[in-house]
């Protein structure tokens, strides 16, 4: 991708292809310094095709899981755009018989031994009153037992959100590309090829962007999981369109003919396309991430709307490269529309949580346990520029309940923490003791992808702080399958750590509710607080005594006999985890591999979110 435009070299030789002329130099053609000459143009388009063959290859290896979907077709038509339905009331859906032989539909199935004596003789019912049949969802292991001693390697963390699975996606890409690059040609003296390796990037760079991704819709991963190859192959574009750029740069200053050459459109153009790729990558670091989202969100855009017709107008016969890119990005903003939703949201404090509660009651259907929604609030208080912020949080409900979709926003920023201050004023109180707010909610995203919850015979979820959330949508969800008759899940256990034990009186409630809806399959819940209480304890001595099923302790949780007791009673374990850093390596560390072999294996879905 050479400049437009003829310009002498210090050996007297015209270097260059005029705008517009199908010639080619050698240049041009990235032969370099001689021998057979190669046309870039056509080596990245074989080298694109190779791309799309490995993700090709990694979509054939999720096939069998996707297809396993079609169980019921509503595990591929739910978890993609929100509305609200209206529901009747439900009537029982639980038939069970007493010691004397007397038929009950509901009732009070709401003690320990409700999943004991009772359990044998529970039986669900339609909503005609007529037996209800089962039908479990099939399931289908991730990783052939031959692989699976490779999955502690595999999930062992380098770095906090990356992974040595990472490491190794990351150096296929690289190893594909590395090829190109040196293939026949010499950076130092000929950077055409660089230009075509930075051109042909994009649309793999944008796919593996943007929110509504076609590359993990295929293979059943969320746009936050594939977040790290659209890092990776962008600053492989930006060090090679800087060699491709700097390395003109430097040749028309070496042969003084600097002004004469960005005269000419073609060039500068091309320095407008690398000034844009230049400042996409240094607004999208850390440090402005997380000290100023919205100057990062703005400069991605602007250099974006600039360097995509600054690349056509450098090099021409980009154009079709370019046009796959607007394609995909296209695409995702249309989606993205599609699936924007304006709503009135109650919103509520939780000082021990330290938590505002978002309800939604104008959308109640349309995501899947463990999804997530982007959420923008309209109102004073939250500033100025409140309004234009947007904030990613897990859906903490499932579908079909009165409270509809229901949030839980960590006092975290200062974005969350004017929520917080929002949900604590006491003007426009309502009589149900809410404070509404008009809120524009975007999804559902990310989730379980191909993978059932429902089709594993136990789930263990491991979550901290905020993180309940996930474990709250995921654990509700497989109660109403197994109500249904449609989840082979015969033990739930939820490990929560928190800070105070405090955080649990608001959750309590739900807690209990759950351990009583869940007729069929029994639930444990333990909670651990990690400091020491101060003051009056905010439960009474007996309450937990009294009950099995949820448990209040000091210290942090024993992973590896909590991993025991459930893998003694299942086959086949499902671990969720959720925290603001996930460590699942250090999950993975705490199974024995030959318990991991009895059970028919154990996988391990996590969620984290950062900026």
């Amino acid at each position: 991708m050479s400049p437009a435009g003829d310009y002498p070299m210090a050996a007297g030789q015209l270097n260059g292809t005029a705008a517009g002329t199908g010639s080619k130099s050698p240049s041009a053609t990235g032969g370099g310094g001689g021998g057979t000459q190669v046309d870039s143009e056509l080596l990245m388009f074989h080298i694109d095709i190779m791309l799309l063959s490995l993700v090709a290859f990694l979509v054939l290896l999720r096939l069998p899981r996707a297809l396993a979907r079609f169980w019921n077709i509503s595990e591929w038509t739910k978890g993609h755009f929100l509305w609200y339905k209206r529901f009747p009331t439900s009537p029982s859906r639980v038939l069970w018989r007493n010691n004397n032989g007397q038929l009950y539909t509901g009732g009070d199935h709401t003690t320990e031994s409700s999943h004991t004596l009772h359990g044998q003789q529970l039986q669900r019912i339609s909503d005609k009153g007529t037996p209800l049949p089962v039908s479990y969802p099939p399931h289908f292991v991730s990783t052939p037992a031959l692989f699976r001693p490779t999955l502690k390697l595999f999930h062992k963390r380098v770095t906090p959100g990356m992974s040595f699975s990472h490491l190794f996606l990351m150096s296929v890409y690289l190893a594909v590309l590395v090829f190109p690059a040196f293939w026949k040609t010499n950076a130092f003296t000929d950077p055409v090829r660089f230009g075509w390796l930075a051109v042909g990037q994009y649309p793999f760079v944008f796919a593996f962007a943007t929110k509504n991704n076609i590359l993990g819709a295929l293979m059943g991963a969320g746009y936050e999981k594939l977040n790290f190859m659209h890092r990776f192959a962008g600053r492989l574009a930006l060090l090679s369109v800087n060699v491709h750029g700097l390395g003109y740069l430097y040749q028309f200053l070496i042969n003084k003919v600097f002004q004469e050459s960005m005269a000419r459109p073609s060039n500068y153009w091309g320095l407008i396309a690398l000034i844009c790729m230049d400042c996409l990558f240094f607004f999208s670091t850390d440090f402005w991430r997380k000290r100023a989202y919205n100057l990062f969100i703005t400069t991605h855009i602007l250099s974006i709307g600039l360097l995509l017709p600054a690349t056509v107008m450098h090099k021409h016969s980009t154009i079709l490269w370019v046009y796959a890119t607007i394609g995909i990005y296209g695409l995702d903003i249309l989606l993205r529309t599609v699936k924007t939703r304006i709503a009135t949201a109650n919103v509520r404090a939780l000082p021990e949580l330290g938590v505002t509660r978002v309800e939604v009651p104008g959308i109640n259907v349309g995501w899947r346990a463990g999804q997530h929604v982007r959420v923008r609030v309209f109102s004073t208080g939250m500033g100025l520029f409140g309004w234009s912020e947007i904030h990613p949080f897990t859906i903490a409900s499932t579908v079909h309940e009165p409270e509809g979709l229901v949030l839980m926003c960590k006092k975290t920023g200062s974005w969350t923490k004017k929520l917080f201050n929002i949900a604590q004023m006491h003007e426009n109180l309502y009589e149900d003791g809410n404070r509404k707010v008009k809120v524009m909610i975007e999804g559902p995203y990310g989730g379980p992808g191909h993978r059932m919850f429902a089709s594993f015979s136990a789930a263990v979820f491991v979550v901290g702080g905020s993180g309940i959330t996930f474990a709250l949508s995921s654990i509700q969800e497989l109660i109403q399958q197994d109500l249904d008759g449609q989840s082979r899940v015969k033990y739930i256990h939820l490990i929560w750590t928190v800070q105070d034990p405090c955080a649990l009186v608001p959750l309590l409630p739900q807690f209990q509710s759950m351990v009583q809806q869940s007729v069929f399959t029994p639930i444990r819940i333990s909670v651990f607080y990690t400091r020491a209480q101060i003051g009056a304890f905010p439960f009474k001595d007996d309450l937990f005594a009294r009950s099995k099923r949820i448990t209040l302790s000091p210290g942090r949780p024993k992973l590896d006999e909590c991993f025991d007791t459930t893998i003694d009673t299942v086959v086949g374990l499902r671990i969720g985890y959720k925290n603001e850093r996930a460590r699942s390596g250090l999950i993975v560390g705490k199974i024995d591999d030959r318990k991991r072999d009895e059970v028919g294996g154990i996988e391990i879905h996590e969620e984290t979110f950062g900026w």
